[in-house]
């Protein structure tokens, strides 16, 4: 080989020396890895040497022993919560679910599928990470009171300040280690434990306040959204930015998640710079954090991923924060939450106790559903319909002044993103809100809710003469008989009359107006036909008594009910008999 084609060769390897690998634990063969870098690893100590970081238990079946946090009764005492990963999101989040520790986990320690590693850290406050991701891994911080599955490792810090820990975790320089000491993404306890730390005074870090700062902007992120148990309502009915005008009221909302949004941004670079700059690879890493990387939920760039434009990340967020807020206003319908209490008001089992938060006024201001049952139908049959409750809520909350004004953003912001708008003749603002609910409403609540619904759609079929949303916890033994005799009986009825009107106007009709009558007799008449089937099934399952036991979660109970219930399949993996 000529020295020439030596040269032109060298431009396209790397050289590196083998002694180099044995610096970094595991010898991964990094071979673009800097100098500097490893030299690091030469230099510092383990992160184990500093902190208690562990791999948490197996179950060994999960369907028995965990739940999502809300399928349960408020007030069972068994349920703790757990730690399982989930997707990427620093700093504070996925707080998912909750695992079976009745009498100090009895079930779980006697079961023989069962490895409960590291309890001694069980419920210590710490961090948590997801330990298989798609793209690069983040930690974030638990108070006291979880345990950690093994999806979920953590890392308890001892021998250094806890949130400056915190902050070197989630900084730029720990992803930069991690590309190289976890390639596959499978980011094990093994190679956390050993990040280098290096010998200086981490006590007077100021990267403290700034991980402080960024918990509580995540946690009130986090909280601000049904997923967590700690949502009070959501950002749109907060009174700080509350206005007579709905749009006001986004437009108002949008300002501040963008100031929320850039000062986690300012913080993040910060608490970069100072570990970049400890670390002495200010040559090598720049602070910069891209706002995709913001792992805020209001953030739509994070949100949304990259593959929109911005227009159509803003349509996004729009749409998808007024579905939210018809997700609260029908949690405020079931009794579920409240405009007069903060945070989750009922969610016990079997509608016990119900009445007696409404003899205390808990429902003063809005009144929730006397039965927990919300007819969600294409037609407005019934005075507590879901769609004129909405109606009323935005009545109630935004004033009668502006009512008309606020139904339309609603509307257009649901034509945005969450249901495609009409194109020949138009709707009205009421008609295109009853829509959403009628054929989408429920296909978002089973993504917030992950397959795991707590508003239960019992269907009468295709032609959807008769739908209506159930709340999960208010369910008991009267509530299909209830529907019965309070809605689907009546409605046999008020079809069945109005087809004989139709028929009556038909016969003094001209042709045409002759024939859009027929049209809508024969779908009448499909409907009527769906609905006697259904009360046949509803009357047997009502004789049936069926109750529910929570503590065995919404796969196992929402089988119970055969075809009455909509998206069965979806829910419990299993047909409906």
């Amino acid at each position: 080989m000529s020295q020439q084609e030596n040269k032109n060769l060298g431009k396209h390897f790397y050289r590196a020396s083998v002694a180099d690998f044995s610096k970094i634990p595991g010898s991964p063969i990094a071979y673009w890895v800097s100098q500097k870098i490893t030299n690091i690893f030469s230099k510092g100590n383990a992160l184990s040497t500093y902190s208690n970081i562990g791999k948490g238990l197996d179950t060994g079946d999960n369907n028995r022993f965990l739940r999502m946090w809300y399928e349960t009764s408020k007030s069972a005492q068994k349920w703790v919560p757990c730690q399982k990963g989930g997707p990427f999101r620093k700093w504070y989040g996925n707080n998912d679910f909750v695992i079976n520790w009745a009498d100090n986990g009895k079930e779980l320690k006697e079961f023989s599928g069962s490895n409960l590693r590291n309890s001694h850290n069980y419920f210590r406050s710490g961090l948590s990470w997801t330990r298989i991701s798609s793209s690069n891994t983040a930690f974030r911080f638990f108070p006291e009171g979880s345990i950690f599955e093994s999806t979920g490792p953590c890392l308890f810090p001892e021998k250094l300040p806890f949130y400056s820990v915190a902050g070197f975790l989630n900084s730029k320089l720990t992803l930069t280690f991690l590309k190289f000491m976890a390639p596959t993404l499978d980011f094990q306890s093994g190679h956390i434990s050993a990040l280098p730390i290096l010998n200086f005074d981490w006590d007077i870090l100021d990267s403290e306040d700034n991980v402080k700062k960024c918990i509580a902007i995540a946690k009130k992120d986090w909280d601000s959204y049904e997923g967590s148990w700690e949502f009070s309502s959501p950002f749109l009915s907060h009174l700080d930015c509350n206005k007579p005008l709905l749009k006001a009221s986004y437009q108002n909302l949008r300002t501040e998640w963008q100031n929320i949004t850039f000062e986690m941004k300012r913080l993040e670079e910060e608490n970069n710079h100072i570990f970049i700059n400890a670390y002495g690879l200010q040559d090598e890493l720049t602070p910069d954090v891209p706002l995709s990387e913001i792992t805020l939920t209001c953030n739509p760039y994070y949100r949304y991923g990259g593959n929109l434009t911005d227009e159509e990340r803003e349509q996004r967020l729009q749409s998808d924060t007024i579905v939210e807020l018809i997700s609260y206003t029908i949690g405020c319908m079931m009794g579920r939450y409240s405009l007069d209490r903060e945070g989750l008001v009922y969610a016990d089992a079997g509608n016990k106790g119900f009445k007696t938060l409404v003899e205390e006024g808990a429902y003063a201001r809005f009144p929730a559903d006397s039965d927990g049952i919300l007819p969600i139908t294409t037609e407005g049959w019934f005075e507590d319909d879901i769609a004129t409750r909405v109606e009323e809520f935005v009545r109630t909350v935004w004033g009668a002044e502006h009512l008309e004004e606020n139904l339309q953003f609603i509307a257009d912001s649901l034509c945005l993103a969450a249901i495609k708008p009409v194109k020949k003749g138009g709707e009205t603002s009421r008609e295109t809100i009853r829509r959403y609910l009628s054929t989408q409403f429920f296909k978002d609540h089973l993504k917030t809710y992950k397959k795991r619904p707590i508003y239960w759609l019992f269907s009468s079929g295709k032609e959807k003469a008769f739908e209506c949303l159930v709340y999960l916890h208010r369910y008991n033994e009267t509530t299909l008989p209830r529907m019965r005799t309070e809605y689907v009986t009546p409605l046999l009825g008020q079809m069945d009359s109005r087809i004989e009107r139709l028929r009556l106007q038909q016969n003094e009709a001209e042709t045409a107006e002759a024939k859009r009558i027929g049209k809508e007799i024969d779908s009448l008449t499909k409907q009527l036909t769906e609905l006697r089937s259904f009360d046949d099934q509803l009357k047997h399952y009502a004789d049936m008594k069926i109750q529910l036991d929570l503590d065995d979660g919404v796969k196992v109970n929402y089988g119970k009910f055969g075809t009455l219930l909509a998206e069965v399949k979806a829910i419990t993996g299993d047909k409906a008999e």
